[in-house]
Order: structure tokens, then sequence, then C-alpha cells
């Protein structure tokens, strides 16, 4: 299992918890006590799995604004060149505004940036500004445009904070992945082969339902390496 994918891993760790869950085997200490560890593993490395999706989610929210914001700057550039000189001035006008911020502010730190988006976006809200903006075609669709992509990442990053505030100081997911799968193999794999043939009567069924759900997992790898995929942090 240690080729699968963390959330593979994750899977078929739960459905094997649950599976336990069905039995009567609880009355085995041993196995009780390692599916009690299996099942707080499992929990840490689900939290780190959500928490890398989450800071996923967070970098494709900042390119979009990143986005919004270089569309709106090469415009209202382009605009300071216009031939007519309606456009021009109108052009002029907001860019003495934008050009307090620039696009260097796409460099900035998370917090930075949303902080100086803001304040751009206030600013591009005063009324003195509007007549001109307006007067740009395309303008004000940019100027919206960033602040819905703001608004989106600013609830992205809550989100992001919220899976990072639960996960604290887990280890990263593939280390965490390492510990499920060596639980699985090394302690419960092991066991119950030996107990399927001491008590077949007791550990059979488990042992069986244990065993396919190695194997689906086994085969959705298998699947996968016929079809070779770019590695993805954190799904090694």
């Amino acid at each position: 299992m240690l080729k699968s994918r963390t959330t593979e891993v994750a899977d078929a760790s739960m459905r094997m918890i649950v599976g336990f869950g069905q039995t009567s085997l609880q009355t085995d200490p041993y196995l009780n006590n390692t599916f009690e560890t299996l099942g707080s593993k499992t929990e840490w490395l689900i939290a780190a799995i959500n928490r890398l999706t989450a800071e996923s989610e967070l970098e494709k929210g900042d390119e979009n604004r990143d986005g919004y914001v270089r569309s709106l700057g090469y415009l209202i550039l382009g605009y300071t060149h216009h031939p007519d000189p309606v456009i021009k001035g109108a052009a002029n006008t907001v860019n003495k505004v934008f050009d307090n911020y620039g696009l260097k502010i796409t460099e900035e730190s998370y917090a930075s940036e949303s902080a100086l988006i803001t304040s751009l976006l206030m600013n591009l809200g005063n009324e003195e500004y509007q007549e001109a903006i307006a007067t740009l075609s395309g303008c004000a669709e940019l100027i919206q445009g960033l602040q819905n992509s703001q608004n989106e990442f600013e609830i992205t990053r809550v989100t992001w904070e919220r899976e990072k505030g639960k996960a604290g100081a887990l280890k990263n997911a593939t280390e965490l992945k390492k510990e499920v799968v060596a639980i699985i193999n090394e302690k419960i794999g092991v066991y119950l082969q030996a107990m399927k043939e001491a008590n077949p009567e007791m550990y059979i069924e488990f042992a069986n339902t244990f065993a396919v759900i190695i194997a689906e997992n086994n085969e959705t790898v298998k699947r996968r390496a016929k079809k070779p995929e770019p590695p993805t942090e954190g799904q090694d």
C-alpha cells in the first residue's frame, strides 16, 4: 500500500475500521487496541489531507486575484496611450490610483496583498473616480472581478486556517500515510493471517474482508500505473 496515494490509504483504512466495528472481534484486546490506534492515525491523516486541499485551493484563489490585478493594470495602462483625449484623460485619472499599488502587490504575502487590494478597491470606489472608470470600457467589470476574487480568497483563507488549526503540529500527509500503512500491513494483516488459521470460525470472515479491501486498493494502484501521472505534493 505504500505506492497508494494518501487519499487511497485513508479511504481503505476507514473501510477497515468500519468493517471491524461490524464484527464481534472487539473482544480481542490486541485487535481492539490496534484499531483504536489506526483510527487516531487515520483521523490525523485525513486532517493533513484536508489541510493540503485547502492550501491548494488558497493558491488557486491567489492566482485568480493576481490575474485580475494584472488585467486591470494592463487595461488602464493601455488606455493611457489611447488617441482619444477623453479616454486618455480618464485613464490617467484612474492610473494615478492604481500606480500607488502597482503590479508589485501580487508579490506580497497573502495578508499584505489582501490589505493592499482592499485599499485599492476602496480608493477606486470613491465617487470622484466613477465617471473616469465608466469611460474606460471593461474597467468597471475588472474592478468587480477583482472584488469578487478577493472575497472568494478570504473565504478560502478562513477554510485553510481552520484546517491548519485542526491539524496543528501534525506530521505531513506522507509521513502519516506510512504510519497508517505500517499498522495495516505489519500489525493487523500479519495478525489476521495467523488467527484465521488458528481460529477460522472467529476470524476468517473479517480476515477475508480485510484482504478484499487490500486487493481493491492494490488494483487501483495497478490501474493508475498503466497511465503514469505527474507526482502531486502530498499524494505520493
